[in-house]
């Protein structure tokens, strides 16, 4: 499933090296540069389309996520990065107008497949918003909720030490200890996103899936999700939309560049970076549009 080299059509003007306006009407994508696989992936998407009654919002869209390696998914708003990343939980089940078709294995199973059961897949693919969205229940509460619904605490003990566990994984639980049956609303944006991370993390997820994390957060709050994000590496694998081309540098090893609805270039970051391979990659990352 090796990507083809892409091409790119526009007007001469557009590539005068002016700081004038680029019309992204003007790009056309043919294939993706850079090679969408990888070696034992855990989630492959192959030939995925989506569309939302006609509007076609993601077109033959082909792309790995390997164990334990961060992908970040850039490119500006409305290029489709969020609607691919709903897909790969079936989040885009709950839209009535949403047509998915293709096929997304995780670990070799097709997730679209009629015996998936979607609330199980996404125990096993959690999402974390764009906004933080805690429960209306206690910090404890919001942890347990997802083991204690699945079955995966036998009794109140082994509970508490999973919301304990979960909590340090997200870098939350000496700021909560003394306060857990205190409402995790109380909390500030950038405790509550932690707060959300933990809830994701306490169900044992393969994929933690996180849509523009920080885009409410503040600098420090926004460092300390990056940093998290670096050590749940070592257990999870992690797809991230972002629209911070600096947050992506600094926390992925792999990058995805989507342009209205199709996947332009893939490589690993400090590539992307660096010396991409399209032009409307590099157009992107200089700031020519976004």
């Amino acid at each position: 499933m090796n990507a083809s080299a892409g091409e790119l059509t526009a007007e001469p003007e557009d590539f005068l090296a002016t700081k004038k306006t680029v019309e992204l009407s003007s790009y056309k994508v043919n294939g993706t540069v850079g090679d969408v696989t990888v070696t034992n992936p855990r989630m492959r998407a192959e030939q995925v389309n989506v569309w939302y009654g006609q509007k076609h919002a993601i077109k033959n869209v082909n792309l790995d996520i390997g164990h334990n390696e961060v992908l970040s998914m850039i490119g500006p708003s409305g290029c489709g990065k969020s609607t691919f990343l709903r897909c790969l939980n079936r989040m885009n089940d709950t839209i009535a107008s949403c047509k998915v078709n293709g096929s997304i294995k995780l670990d070799g199973q097709d997730i679209y497949h009629r015996d998936m059961d979607p609330v199980a897949l996404r125990v096993r693919v959690g999402m974390v918003f764009q906004k933080p969205n805690p429960f209306p229940k206690s910090i404890f509460e919001n942890v347990a909720y997802g083991p204690r619904i699945h079955g995966l605490a036998t009794d109140k003990a082994s509970l508490a030490e999973l919301v304990e566990s979960s909590l340090k994984k997200a870098g939350l639980w000496d700021e909560v200890k003394d306060y857990l049956h205190q409402p995790g609303t109380g909390l500030s944006g950038g405790q509550q996103q932690r707060l959300c991370i933990a809830r994701a993390i306490a169900v044992s997820p393969e994929i933690i899936l996180m849509d523009e994390p920080c885009s409410a957060l503040d600098p420090i709050a926004t460092a300390k999700i990056e940093e998290l994000i670096d050590e749940l590496r070592e257990n999870y694998s992690i797809a991230i939309v972002t629209h911070s081309m600096q947050q992506a540098a600094r926390v992925s090893q792999r990058t995805a560049y989507f342009h209205l609805g199709d996947l332009v270039e893939v490589g690993d970051t400090s590539q992307i970076f660096t010396s991409p391979k399209h032009q409307l990659t590099e157009d992107y990352i200089t700031g020519r549009f976004g």
